[in-house]
């Protein structure tokens, strides 16, 4: 499985793509294909059918998958879009701001 820094329910920014500046939080995080999926970011149509259950059908709009190259996390201390790095403390193992040194 792929390594991955950003994690479900992380503040980040969009870097490239349609959605460039939008700053939202990942729903859920993909490993195994790098990717995740971030709140109102890639949004696509798709054609749903109705089931047995009584779920109507028709058209709905959902997110799609991104690259994580895509997204960058957003610092809670400084605010800004930045790389991570990883240190300790007396937890274990923790992310840390580039910028800043902050940890998340």
């Amino acid at each position: 499985m792929a390594k991955m820094n950003i994690k479900k329910g992380d503040l980040v920014e969009v870097i490239s793509g349609k959605d460039k500046g939008v700053q939202a939080n990942v729903l859920r995080a993909i490993p195994a294909e790098r990717k995740v999926i971030v709140e109102g970011v890639a949004v696509v149509k798709k054609a749903v059918r109705p089931n047995q259950m009584g779920q109507q059908g028709g058209i709905v709009e959902q997110e799609a998958a991104i690259d994580v190259s895509n997204v960058a996390l957003v610092c809670p201390k400084c605010g800004k879009p930045t790389r991570v790095g990883h240190g300790t403390n007396a937890e274990g193992k923790v992310r840390v701001c580039k910028k800043c040194g902050a940890e998340f």
